[in-house]
């Protein structure tokens, strides 16, 4: 069983998602601010969350990074603002995905679906190396030499995308349709962003490889010389 946890002060949202969630099976926890999300995260298992932006004591985007800093999990974050500069600062806190209240829940529960097909897909082929910096899908780590990190959902599938076929250009289009799906309402700077956070990291922890930017077309991925 799939467990869920919404955190919405909106009492009608919580009531309306969490009543769709366990129709189709799931098992549903909820919070009404960032500090029960944590409390509950702390004590039970939760496969993925769904998170307002707008909540007190706690927004959002600040939950969502306590989210990343401690847990593996899929975020879906709940909006009532469709600026592009929201969506920014929801993918820069590490958000997987991103909706705009009004929805249909069953557009929720669309995106639901893919997040998790995707957070649990194992291919066979599942490990890429370059140098000493492997990426293992199958437990959504890298590995850098004995340190093991783990990436936000989006992050890692990007990187895992571009260090499978080095050298290749890809353009944005190709990559958000690869990564988020053909039905992402976002732009072309959803990719900037996640590549601008991809290159922040490793350049700090690893030397192997360098995300290139082809002006006007996309990026390619480039393993060091030597």
């Amino acid at each position: 069983m799939t467990t869920i946890l919404i955190v919405d002060d909106d009492p009608n949202i919580i009531k309306l998602v969490s009543i769709h969630l366990t129709e189709v099976g799931n098992k549903v926890f909820k919070a009404t601010n960032g500090i029960e999300a944590l409390e509950i995260l702390d004590k039970e298992k939760c496969d993925l969350a769904v998170v307002d932006v707008m909540m007190p004591h706690m927004d959002g985007y600040s939950l969502t990074k306590e989210i990343r800093e401690h847990y593996d999990i899929p975020i879906i974050l709940l909006t009532a603002k469709n600026q592009i500069e929201d969506k920014e600062q929801g993918f820069r806190s590490g958000t997987d995905d991103y909706l705009t209240k009004p929805f249909e829940p069953k557009e929720l529960l669309f995106r639901i679906k893919a997040l998790l097909r995707r957070f649990d897909k194992q291919p066979a082929d599942s490990r890429v190396s370059i140098g000493n910096t492997t990426l293992d899908k199958r437990s959504y780590e890298v590995q850098i030499g004995s340190k093991t990190i783990l990436l936000p959902l989006k992050e890692f599938e990007l990187l895992y995308f571009l260090m499978s076929q080095p050298k290749q250009v890809f353009t944005r289009d190709h990559l958000i349709e690869h990564i988020w799906g053909l039905d992402f309402e976002g732009d072309e700077r959803t990719v900037d962003v996640h590549i601008k956070r991809l290159r922040e990291r490793f350049s700090k922890l690893s030397a192997d490889f360098q995300i290139k930017t082809v002006r006007g077309i996309g990026y390619f991925l480039e393993a060091a010389q030597g």
